[in-house]
């Protein structure tokens, strides 16, 4: 059984990928702990890990957007 190499994804790809801006990237790997590697200087990503992230609910637990007061 032979799986597809995942891709790893930029910074930007992964930000179109989610359809938000990369400055959001940077906010939630620093603050929401999404998974990310460190290439050099580099984030990358694999979508899928991304993708299950934020279907476990990881992005809504602190959203500062939606916190009021």
């Amino acid at each position: 059984m032979t799986m597809q190499q995942e891709r790893w994804l930029s910074v930007d790809e992964i930000a179109a990928h989610l359809g938000v801006n990369p400055d959001t990237v940077y906010k939630w790997i620093e603050r929401k702990k999404l998974p990310a590697h460190k290439v050099g200087r580099l984030w990358k990503f694999k979508a899928s890990q991304v993708d299950e992230w934020i279907q476990a609910g990881k992005v809504a637990d602190t959203d500062p957007q939606k916190q009021t007061g």
